[in-house]
């Protein structure tokens, strides 16, 4: 465990392997569809609020606005403990005064720092999220499937009347171009690229999580 909190990165070689990375891995992957809901949940309730404000709907809606963030907020503190192992306090209480009406209730909802925080994660994180969730899931597949590559060459001179895998065929001026994986070295060539992938794509997810495990500090803490 780090200063910070945050369990060591596994070592260089045991990465692809480790327990951790794919709990890091599936982290990202869920991010994406949780991060489509709280964009959603942020942008309805704020724009909504916001062209109600001229009367008095837009204050409650508001309040409900960061209320609801709070509670993602919460969830997300939970995903990050679960699947990134960051521990992470959530904010205080909102202070409402002893005996406060429905007014100033709404009043200390609408002032409250850490529920702004909580709406502002969910803008925030969104475009983050898209991002990691598409390089995570490319190199993560990309790696696997072309380091495996001598396990099953084989099926495409066998089964897809192919030399060998191909990496391009086209015609252009009336002239085709095309590349396939054929040979033993080519293919053992390409596998090791693949290797490489593999082994870099822990590193590179770990980058991607860093940017949650920020955010969930400094905006949901």
């Amino acid at each position: 465990m780090s200063s910070a909190g945050v369990p060591e990165s596994p070592g260089f070689w045991r990465a692809p392997f480790a327990a951790s990375t794919y709990r890091e891995i599936g982290y990202t992957v869920t991010s994406l569809p949780i991060a489509v809901v709280g964009f959603t949940f942020a942008v309805t309730m704020f724009a909504l609020g916001v062209s109600l404000f001229v009367t008095v709907l837009g204050l409650p809606v508001l309040a409900a606005a960061l209320a609801g963030a709070r509670g993602l907020g919460a969830a997300e503190r939970g995903r990050a403990r679960t699947q990134l192992g960051l521990e992470a306090a959530g904010p205080a209480a909102v202070e409402r005064p002893r005996d406060a009406g429905a007014w100033e209730g709404m009043r200390a909802r609408l002032s409250d720092g850490a529920g702004w925080r909580a709406l502002l994660f969910q803008f925030v994180m969104f475009p983050s999220r898209v991002v990691s969730f598409v390089l995570g899931v490319t190199f993560l597949v990309t790696g696997w499937v072309v380091a495996l590559l001598p396990a099953y060459s084989w099926v495409f001179p066998r089964y897809v009347d192919w030399p060998g895998y191909r990496l391009f065929d086209y015609t252009s001026g009336g002239e085709r171009h095309a590349f396939y994986l054929e040979s033993p070295v080519q293919i053992a060539g390409a596998s090791l690229v693949g290797l490489a992938i593999v082994f870099l794509t822990p590193k590179l997810v770990r980058a991607l999580t860093n940017i949650d495990r920020a955010a969930v500090r400094s905006l949901l803490g």
